[in-house]
């Protein structure tokens, strides 16, 4: 049975699929014994290096909270920023103004093309120089920073893209209707270029959280990694379980993200269709002549 995007397999194919899924089970059973007794051989496993994370309230307390409030508080302040600033350079990039479409571009490729550490760097210095911000404060609104310009940027382009897919059909007839550039993207464009660019948008939100961990290899921001790395020195010697028990906090707070924005997505994909009402044929025919007057009483 065929489809319209690819070849039904025949028997050959399904067996060779077959073998290659089963040879990559076992390649991929082989790596993770091979970590698992390499780990073990080095004494990781061991009980005493993991213990703390589950009969003591010290490494919470005193390390991962403190860094994981760090890294939402400097992710949200960003993601608040951003999304906003982005969504007005998308739509800048957009206007029928070359005074005001050029140097939005200019812009935003400007910061798109620079690392975002080195607008993390750039804004540290910029704080340290030219404002009154405390030493204690600068890495956070370096890092807010950094992250701000970059993936504002980014998210323009996302913006713009997403309004560009949609059918030029819908703005030729709002431009037939009388409806202004503004009033056409606000009430047309934008609504449903939403649900288009969501998932990307998404992965953007994923990328601002997770280079948090920036500000903390390089500006001394005491995030959730920085936290990490000094917590597993003063334990001394668990720096396998210091990061493991990070990097599952890091899944579960992207996971959470995404699936909020499947959820939301959904939800979005369900307000914008139809009743799903089948008319009747009496019915249609009084709906299609209600405007012109036909159809009337005799």
């Amino acid at each position: 049975m065929s489809s319209v995007l690819y070849d039904a397999q025949g028997p050959r194919a399904k067996r060779r699929n077959v073998l290659f899924t089963a040879v990559f089970l076992v390649a991929l059973a082989a790596v993770l014994w091979w970590v698992f007794s390499t780990l073990d051989e080095k004494g990781q496993l061991e009980w005493a290096k993991w213990e703390m994370f589950f009969t003591s309230s010290e490494p919470w307390s005193t390390y991962i909270w403190p860094g994981l409030e760090n890294t939402l508080k400097a992710a949200a302040l960003a993601m608040i920023i951003a999304l906003p600033l982005g969504a007005v350079l998308g739509i800048a990039r957009l206007s029928d103004h070359a005074w005001v479409r050029v140097p939005v571009g200019i812009v935003v490729e400007f910061f798109r093309a620079i690392p975002v550490l080195v607008l993390m760097i750039f804004g540290l210095a910029l704080f340290s120089e030219y404002t009154n911000v405390s030493s204690d404060d600068r890495p956070l609104y370096a890092v807010v920073t950094g992250l701000v310009l970059y993936n504002a940027s980014v998210l323009a382009e996302i913006v713009r893209a997403g309004i560009l897919a949609l059918p030029k059909g819908q703005s030729e007839a709002a431009m037939a209707i009388g409806l202004r550039k503004g009033q056409l993207m606000r009430s047309i464009l934008l609504p449903q270029a939403v649900t288009t660019m969501l998932p990307a948008i998404v992965s953007q939100l994923v990328v601002i959280l997770k280079d948090t961990a920036l500000g903390g290899a390089v500006l001394t921001f005491p995030e959730l990694l920085a936290s990490a790395n000094t917590m597993s020195g003063y334990y001394g010697a668990n720096t396998i379980a210091s990061f493991t028990v990070v990097a599952v906090i890091y899944i579960a707070l992207n996971f959470a993200l995404t699936t909020f924005a499947s959820w939301l997505e959904r939800r979005l994909r369900r307000g914008k269709k139809s009743t799903g009402a089948v008319l009747k044929a009496d019915d249609a025919q009084v709906a299609g002549t209600a405007g012109t007057g036909a159809g009337g009483a005799t």
